[in-house]
């Protein structure tokens, strides 16, 4: 009798083909994930620097960072324009020498070089400021010495010159500053992609959509209709959940609440169109569950909401830019931690938009009278 159950639920599995296909692809995809696309250690991150001293011994020092490989430095005008290219993304670190430089290393006077350093994601800060020894290493500082033999015996400081590191938005390297506002945006997601992921597939299986064929319901109040309950549920968890972090673990305070709200709304309509449309594409709730799963888990994975997005491989990272959720991370921390300005982040809105608008058409057309 055990026999014969275990034929039957494999013969019932077999004749489901896309969730086979789910179960054999999904693992394979996530292997290859974690084990050749993710890296904790990112290459190449951009720095900005201001040279106003520009002289042999400077650049001493950005030979030094550069040749290490870690950063691919690019100059700006000051030390304010390091920390808006560091605030809008552009750049993750930042470099300044003034224009003293030189002559105070002439005097053994141990000037002071500053470096800067994003805050918002701890563990690329701790990356980033160890390989910033490049520039204090002895193949850089034994040509900053200044000896006269005929001069009086004088105290000379063991290093040349010193690094002052200033860490940006995050001060202290809270981890749950850089977890929790991307928490937000997995938990609407879960929410969102699992609820509304089942809802045409659970009346299906329930064979209640024949009701709605005697109805002059069309194709758009048929997906509103689906969308707009699931929208207002996830739009009120997404102020619980942040709530919540304010009042919990002091979560610092938006740039604009407007402009945090206008996020909720797209990434709500984002969420549940895309589980409205998993629901329409699924023939079981099963398959519904696995599709999300599917979605969720590389979301998680290459959006930049636990790997920098300069840790992943040149062939993997484009896959980034097609995921909501990269542009959910990056518009939450902008706002919330380092109160980006709203010009650097218009078009992670418009990719969200658009993100929903292909849903919500797509949607649309998979929904068929015939169909159901």
């Amino acid at each position: 009798m055990i026999g014969a159950m275990i034929k039957k639920e494999l013969i019932q599995l077999w004749r489901d083909p896309r969730l086979v296909a789910l179960i054999v692809v999904m693992p394979v995809i996530f292997l290859v994930l974690f084990g050749l696309a993710l890296k904790l250690e990112p290459t190449n991150v951009k720095m900005a620097y201001c040279d106003q001293d520009r002289s042999f011994f400077s650049n001493l020092i950005k030979t030094g960072l550069w040749s290490d490989g870690y950063f691919q430095l690019y100059e700006v005008n000051g030390s304010d324009q390091i920390v808006e290219e560091i605030r809008s993304g552009r750049a993750k670190a930042g470099m300044y020498i003034d224009a003293n430089f030189s002559n105070a290393l002439s005097e053994n006077a141990q000037p002071h070089v500053t470096f800067y350093v994003d805050g918002t994601m701890p563990s690329l800060t701790t990356a980033m400021k160890y390989n910033s020894s490049a520039a204090t290493d002895e193949g850089v500082t034994n040509d900053m010495y200044f000896l006269d033999e005929d001069a009086p015996p004088t105290v000379i400081a063991k290093d040349p010159f010193v690094m002052d590191t200033v860490v940006l938005f995050n001060p202290d390297e809270k981890e749950t500053w850089f977890f929790l506002p991307g928490i937000v945006g997995v938990l609407i997601m879960q929410i969102a992609l699992i609820l509304t992921g089942i809802t045409v597939v659970r009346e299906r299986e329930k064979q209640t959509l024949e009701q709605l064929l005697v109805t002059p319901i069309g194709k758009a109040a048929f997906v509103f209709g689906k969308l707009i309950p699931y929208i207002v549920i996830a739009f009120i968890d997404f102020y619980l959940i942040l709530g919540l972090g304010w009042l919990l673990f002091e979560l610092p305070a938006p740039a604009s609440h407007l402009y945090l709200a206008l996020l909720a709304m797209v990434y709500v309509a984002v969420m549940i169109s895309l589980g409205l449309l998993i629901s329409l594409l699924s023939q079981t709730q099963q398959q519904a569950m696995f599709i999300a799963i599917f979605i969720i888990v590389p979301s998680i994975l290459l959006s930049g909401f636990i790997f920098p997005l300069e840790a992943l491989p040149d062939y993997i990272r484009p896959l980034s830019y097609a995921i909501p959720f990269t542009y959910f991370v990056e518009i939450i921390r902008g706002l919330l931690i380092k109160h980006t300005h709203i010009v650097d982040l218009w078009h992670a809105y418009a990719a969200l938009g658009g993100f929903a608008v292909l849903f919500i058409v797509l949607s649309m057309l998979k929904f068929r009278r015939s169909l159901l």
